[in-house]
């Protein structure tokens, strides 16, 4: 089974949290168009003012700028550091769903190499076996991946919502009046080519990191994205077994 990876979800809660701090800047120092009192229509239901950390700078730029939401969270100190520990937390079920893994593929080795030798109801005892704890496998890695993409999105959302703040404030210090997230590659992305000039990942990881005080991790390491338990690409982890062979053979004479 392959996980769904957090792009998604960290692209729609940056459209969100980013959308409203847009919001606050481009109505900041503007006069109230309403009678006091009354809500303009389609006012978002949540405060701007709040999503934009409080900001009241007057979005006046003309730049259009970039930046990797997805990778700004994961590459950030506090990013790594909750990340790994959440890996390290997950360690045990993916040591299980290892397990797990490892004697279906046996089973399906033994059912492999015996099916033709095997009488009627000793290889369909043997099947069902094998199916019986496919099942139970599959179960326990969709909750698995299930739990862990929602710890995982958490720690995404709460980076994301003290780091949009610092993206507005850049943004309007730096002449950029637009800021695109290049999470997702285009045609999903509205960005079909994107150079390096106008990309602020990097600056504002450099921004978190400084407001956060949080230290880099030891070792230097180029951060790595978790992976959910019992995916492909998991340490230690095999992907899902495959299919059972097929129950039909020669009888036996």
């Amino acid at each position: 089974m392959i996980v769904k990876t957090m792009m998604s979800k960290f692209a729609r809660t940056a459209a969100v949290v980013l959308g409203l701090s847009l919001f606050a800047l481009a109505q900041a120092d503007q006069p109230a168009a309403s009678p006091a009192g009354a809500a303009p229509p389609d006012a978002p239901s949540a405060t701007p003012a709040n999503a934009a950390g409080n900001l009241t700078i007057k979005a006046t730029g003309t730049k259009v700028g970039t930046i990797n939401i997805e990778q700004a969270i994961f590459a950030s100190n506090e990013g790594q550091r909750d990340f790994q520990a959440l890996g390290k937390k997950f360690e045990p079920k993916q040591g299980e769903l290892k397990s797990q893994s490892d004697e279906i593929e046996s089973l399906q080795k033994q059912l492999s190499a015996q099916q033709d030798k095997l009488n009627d109801e000793a290889r369909d005892k043997l099947v069902k076996q094998l199916e019986s704890k496919k099942k139970a496998f599959d179960r326990a890695q969709q909750d698995a991946q299930e739990d862990f993409q929602g710890q995982q999105g958490e720690i995404g959302n709460r980076i994301l919502t003290k780091m949009a703040p610092l993206i507005v404030k850049y943004a309007a210090d730096h002449d950029f009046g637009v800021i695109l997230d290049t999470s997702q590659q285009w045609p999903r992305s509205p960005v079909l080519w994107n150079g390096p000039a106008v990309d602020i990942t990097q600056p504002i990881v450099d921004a978190y990191n400084t407001q956060s005080g949080v230290p880099a991790p030891a070792g230097g390491a180029a951060p790595k994205k978790p992976t959910a338990p019992g995916t492909t690409g998991a340490t230690g982890t095999k992907p899902p077994a495959t299919k059972p062979a097929a129950t039909t053979t020669t009888p036996n004479k």
